[in-house]
């Protein structure tokens, strides 16, 4: 029997002129500077957001960065991507129009923290946003996508956070901001969302090998990065204090247009995103001006041992653990990290 033949599905075969890419959580961020890159090459773009006033500036500067600006669709739309419903009419809309989605990046995310038994709203918030969001996504598009028999990418911007769970008033890992005490609920939202791309991924290599699938999944999962998140989530409890007038902009510690000295700007994650998916990476973990990949590793090895050795849930940031912490970063951090202070922020 003949073997199938191997469908590229990098970044080159798949991010090119011509190709339509959909992406969530558009109007700043990660998701803009995405749509920068699509646009800068040719593709078609959707860009989708909850925040229009944001996401038509957002599409006038993707506009301007479009490689033939005659040819190529720049389209924006107001769509909440916790509702499946509104997400099913969008991808609709996107096939009837193109006829494809070659690239589907579920971006859309909120920074909400609190701890186990914090307001259940905010719970449903943040879930039905952070990991129903890139399913609705996900039940919407991918069925199309293979219907239309086209080659696809699906990228779903998961977090650090829900790999090793900080507990507590600690650095928030995909942005740096600091969140009230107990951020369980987005740990929680993102963890959900790394099962479930890694399910969507096995299946899809499944279909790849025995059923001629053309469709692939990763996970994206950034370090600090200067976005917006941040911003949005201090003018959203502002607005829900009744105090949205008062809010001040300057007020919060890093954006965009405030960057800090240790995270990436967008543009170098959607650089790193195009590498490893040229090097047919699934787990896309991005380091970023503090924290390298290799010091991720050591973090993430630390998390998995406390099942192994049978320690107490989250030991790296319980007291009876501190030191055994320190000496197991210190005895495995790479020499060329000595140099380096780690400021633990993932």
């Amino acid at each position: 029997m003949a073997a199938k033949p191997v469908i590229d599905l990098t970044a080159k075969a798949i991010l090119k002129a011509g190709n339509t890419a959909v992406i969530t959580g558009a109007s700043s961020g990660i998701g803009r500077a995405t749509a920068l890159y699509c646009s800068s090459i040719g593709m078609n773009a959707w860009m989708i957001d909850i925040d229009e006033e944001e996401l038509k500036l957002a599409q006038e500067l993707v506009k301007g960065k479009a490689k033939d600006a005659k040819s190529q669709k720049i389209e924006m739309r107001k769509v909440d991507v916790s509702d499946y419903e509104a997400m099913s009419k969008l991808a609709a809309e996107v096939f009837d129009g193109d006829g494809k989605c070659n690239f589907l990046m579920n971006n859309a995310g909120i920074g909400r923290g609190g701890g186990a038994l914090e307001d259940i709203k905010v719970y449903h918030k943040t879930i039905n946003v952070n990991t129903f969001g890139p399913i609705n996504g996900c039940q919407a598009f991918i069925p199309k996508m293979k219907e239309s028999k086209e080659a696809g990418l699906i990228i779903n911007t998961g977090s650090k956070q829900g790999i090793t769970m900080p507990p507590g008033n600690l650095v928030y890992n995909v942005s740096g901001i600091t969140m009230p005490p107990g951020n369980l609920v987005y740990n929680v939202s993102k963890a959900a969302l790394k099962a479930y791309t890694e399910g969507l991924e096995f299946e899809l290599m499944k279909e790849r090998k025995e059923k001629e699938g053309k469709l692939k999944a990763a996970l994206l999962v950034p370090g600090w990065v200067n976005t917006s998140i941040m911003l949005k989530n201090e003018r959203l409890k502002a607005k829900e204090a009744g105090n949205e007038e008062k809010f001040d902009p300057s007020s919060v510690y890093f954006s965009e247009d405030k960057p800090a000295k240790g995270a990436w700007m967008p543009s170098q994650v959607v650089d790193y995103m195009v590498e490893k998916l040229n090097d047919n990476k699934f787990y896309i973990i991005c380091p970023d001006n503090d924290v390298t990949r290799e010091i991720d590793n050591l973090k993430m090895t630390w998390t998995m041992q406390d099942l192994i050795e049978d320690r107490p849930p989250l030991s790296r940031w319980n007291p009876d653990y501190k030191d055994k912490y320190e000496k197991f970063m210190a005895d495995n951090k790479p020499k060329t990290e000595e140099a380096t202070a780690d400021k633990d922020k993932k």
